[in-house]
């Protein structure tokens, strides 16, 4: 090993869903109708969170197992890159998986390669002197690297240029940039930002949620998604695969999906009793995955509402009581096969979406695991840990 109305929402969502997956008419319009419910303030508050419990029996797993029924994942090769002096905020593979941006909580961002063939001019250290909390790579150039801060300030990197070719701030009422996220597709970018709540630690520190889809052309807003008044403070966002649909799961548990080109929801559910603190598509677009702060994984259907495709419970290595922030994060493979998650242990659990059902760990580190990703095109993943390396894993 090397060191809108209800009625125009549902005809919107039949649309979406019949451009962006292999759906008949018949099956978007059913879709739409499963997925479509009254955003009416008082209806809304009505939803249960316990609604996200109510699952049907394609459930395949949702038993709770301790670490030692974790096999550790065999390992082709490791590379362990240890230029960071304090622990790993985020970590992420570049759009073409070359290069690797690495953040630390003292505002340092390292730009790195894993790979000795791939050149090293993109290597980069950046200064950003706040506290990182979001990274995310622009798509189709893949030259520009997006930086958020706990003090509301976003940078884009040049890789090529490099130097800040931007310098954004999401506003003294929102200082706390809890994720960022570039269309697959359009030159925009979507920030989640967060006012500053009464506590000190976790989800107290967490207040009032901005969301915000910006213009990378001109570094203007395009404009605010609509979350209602007071709305909890956003986790986490992801797009679907053709940058039409936006989803956001928030600190109540609720996940929320917007139709980009509107700019306004569509739906959303209750999906956690506990904050929700990472969302992710499924690669066939059909589905969506969920992680609670309480460790609990949800694949939702698409098509039926609060139905339940699969589900883990990885409270085993992600524990509320001693995590910084309810912001835990998973990553799919290329494939949607396999889910690897962040842990407050040493080892993050690797779990096998489809076939067989199999639960395997990572390599450890020597401090809890803050962050994961995953390549864009092979079985490689990253974890970033409070140990201040981060680790590039091939697996079979």
């Amino acid at each position: 090993m090397r060191i809108v109305q209800e009625s125009s929402r549902k005809t919107v969502l039949e649309g979406r869903l019949a451009q962006d997956t292999s759906m008949s008419k018949e099956e978007s319009e059913s879709a739409a109708a499963a997925l479509t419910y009254s955003l009416d303030e008082k209806e809304y508050g009505k939803q249960s969170s316990h609604l996200a419990f109510q699952a049907s029996s394609s459930v395949t797993d949702g038993e709770t197992w301790s670490e030692e029924d974790f096999a550790e994942v065999p390992v082709e090769f490791q590379e362990i890159f240890s230029g960071h002096t304090s622990p790993i905020a985020r970590c992420r593979f570049s759009a073409a998986g070359t290069n690797v941006a690495s953040a630390s909580v003292d505002g340092t961002v390292r730009i790195w390669t894993y790979d000795s063939s791939t050149p090293t001019s993109r290597n980069a250290t950046i200064y950003c002197g706040a506290e990182i909390t979001s990274l995310d790579w622009e798509y189709k150039s893949d030259r520009l690297l997006l930086i958020g801060t706990a003090e509301g300030g976003i940078k884009a990197w040049n890789v090529d240029a490099k130097r800040v070719v931007c310098d954004l701030s999401t506003g003294a009422a929102f200082p706390n940039v809890l994720d960022l996220k570039c269309s697959p597709l359009e030159p925009i970018f979507v920030s989640a930002a967060a006012s500053r709540g009464h506590g000190t630690k976790g989800i107290e520190r967490m207040g009032f949620a901005s969301l915000i889809a910006w213009n990378m052309k001109t570094w203007k807003p395009l404009t605010v998604l609509p979350l209602g008044e007071d709305p909890p403070a956003i986790t986490s966002v992801c797009f679907n695969h053709n940058g039409k649909i936006l989803a956001a799961s928030a600190t109540d548990g609720m996940i929320h999906m917007f139709d980009m080109s509107a700019g306004l929801p569509i739906t959303g559910w209750p999906a956690h009793d506990s904050a929700a603190s990472c969302v992710k598509f499924g690669p066939d677009e059909a589905s969506i995955f969920s992680l609670g702060s309480d460790g609990k994984i949800f694949e939702w259907s698409l098509h039926n509402q609060g139905q339940v495709l699969w589900s883990q419970d990885s409270s085993r290595f992600i524990s509320q009581g001693s995590s910084k922030l309810p912001r835990h994060e998973m990553a799919l493979d290329t494939n949607g096969r396999r889910l690897l998650v962040t842990s407050n242990t040493l080892t993050s659990p690797l779990y096998q979406i489809q076939g067989k059902s199999r639960r395997q760990k990572t390599l450890p580190h020597g401090a809890p695991i803050t962050s994961v990703d995953w390549h864009p095109m092979s079985q490689i993943f990253l974890t970033g840990s409070a140990d201040h390396s981060v680790r590039v894993t091939s697996i079979p």
